[in-house]
């Protein structure tokens, strides 16, 4: 399942750090720290989001 969960993380990560990275600048961000700081929070909620439908996924078959 771990293999599965990091699959997912690699999707889920880049797309979730993407999101709040265009929501930190829709918000009127534009120096580097806020945006950092979103993408690193969208990496990290992807971690928990991804463990989920790994095992989700997993119960399944």
């Amino acid at each position: 399942m771990l293999r599965l969960a990091l699959v997912i993380y690699i999707l889920a990560g880049a797309t979730l750090a993407g999101i709040f990275m265009i929501a930190a600048l829709t918000a009127g961000y534009d120096t580097l720290n806020p945006i950092l700081v979103a993408v690193a929070a969208g990496a990290i909620v992807a971690i928990p989001i991804s463990w989920i439908v790994a095992r989700r996924l997993n119960s399944d078959s």
